[in-house]
């Protein structure tokens, strides 16, 4: 039979309390502590491995507009006289290269030599027909030789008294036949052996004739031309010879050499063998996208930042607009390269006099200022 328990809320009746003890003071302290600690080091945790997303600068700042409105484009420097690319118009083997770069050079400086020992011994034989035929003209404008003079006139001479035999021989015949001494038959024989002096006498004549009239005017035509021709000749090998010498048609300087000796050529190289351009004023080749074109003005101001040195500020003065419109060549020095944009061209003049200088080649970025701008 259960017994009830005393009720401790009942009046009259007193509540007995166990005194605590020290781990239950400290669980109700502790844990709080440590969970409140646990908090804080989540919230540390959390902050401290966020994804943050940072706008860092960029390693080179970008060259700024000086114009309240332009047309921005890329520009890459050149020779005033544009770069010049030397070929050979003849094949063959380089055997001497007579520049180095950054040389100076003038109108007809040689630029390098291609083998020329067969068109030498081409020459040789030309030379030797030329004076072969010089030697003919001059022996047929030398006629009639004097020496041969006195031969044919002895020649005549023989022939005439050749006839006049003959002809002595003959009367006696016919005095001989009218007395019926001699046949008929040596009266033909007479006949026929005068007729045969005189006509042998009437040749040694048309040759002495000959003789004394010198050549033949037509003869000398020929020997002319002859002559002519074999000065043509020599002359065409010594053209050939002379088109080995590749040389500067332009004054400048010498930009890159890309031949050395041994080096077989073509007719066209596959590459500029020698790039020549006058740098005594740089220009700038500006490529203006063709969407930008209706914003650009000819004559606008204008000025180029190098690339690694935006510090620096090249005005630049307009020279002239290509006006047709071309594909965009990439700036990587590679002609092959293309993009399916167009631009159009326009030249501008550079003197960075007082600045660090620039070179053929180098790329800029150009900002032009627009219609709007100005």
């Amino acid at each position: 039979m259960a017994t009830a328990l005393p009720d401790a809320s009942s009046p009259g009746r007193r509540r007995i309390e166990r005194p605590r003890s020290i781990a239950d003071i400290l669980t109700q302290i502790a844990l709080p502590l440590i969970a409140l600690a646990l908090l804080g080091f989540a919230g540390w945790f959390v902050w401290k491995n966020r994804v943050v997303i940072r706008q860092p600068s960029p390693p080179v700042t970008p060259a700024t507009n000086p114009y309240a409105d332009a047309v921005a484009a890329a520009g890459i420097v050149e020779a005033q006289t544009e770069n010049i690319s030397v070929g050979s118009a003849t094949p063959g083997v380089v055997v001497e290269v007579l520049v180095k770069v950054d040389q100076a050079v003038e109108p007809g400086t040689p630029l390098f030599r291609l083998d020329d020992r067969q068109l030498q011994a081409d020459l040789l034989v030309k030379r030797a027909a030329l004076a072969e035929a010089k030697s003919d003209l001059m022996r047929l404008e030398a006629e009639p030789r004097k020496e041969k003079i006195p031969v044919l006139v002895a020649d005549v001479n023989e022939a005439e008294a050749v006839v006049v035999r003959e002809a002595d021989a003959l009367k006696r015949t016919e005095d001989t036949f009218a007395r019926k001494v001699t046949t008929e038959q040596d009266l033909v024989a007479r006949r026929e052996a005068l007729a045969a002096a005189q006509a042998a006498l009437q040749k040694r004549q048309a040759d002495l004739a000959l003789l004394k009239a010198g050549s033949w005017e037509y003869d000398l035509d020929v020997s002319r031309a002859a002559v002519a021709k074999a000065e043509a000749e020599v002359g065409r090998i010594e053209s050939d010879l002379e088109r080995l010498v590749v040389r500067s048609l332009v004054a400048g300087k010498v930009l890159q050499v890309n031949v050395r000796p041994g080096e077989f050529v073509g007719t066209p190289p596959g590459q500029a063998l020698v790039v020549l351009g006058n740098i005594d004023r740089l220009h700038v080749r500006v490529d203006i996208d063709e969407f930008d074109i209706p914003r650009f003005q000819a004559g606008a101001a204008a000025s180029a930042v190098p690339r690694g040195s935006l510090q620096e500020r090249y005005p630049l003065t307009f020279v002239r607009v290509e006006p047709f419109v071309v594909p965009k060549k990439s700036l990587t020095g590679d002609n092959t390269e293309r993009v399916d944009t167009r631009v159009l061209q326009v030249i501008y003049e550079c003197d960075p006099a007082g600045r660090p200088p620039l070179f053929v080649g180098q790329q800029l970025e150009v900002f032009i200022e627009s219609s709007a701008g100005g």
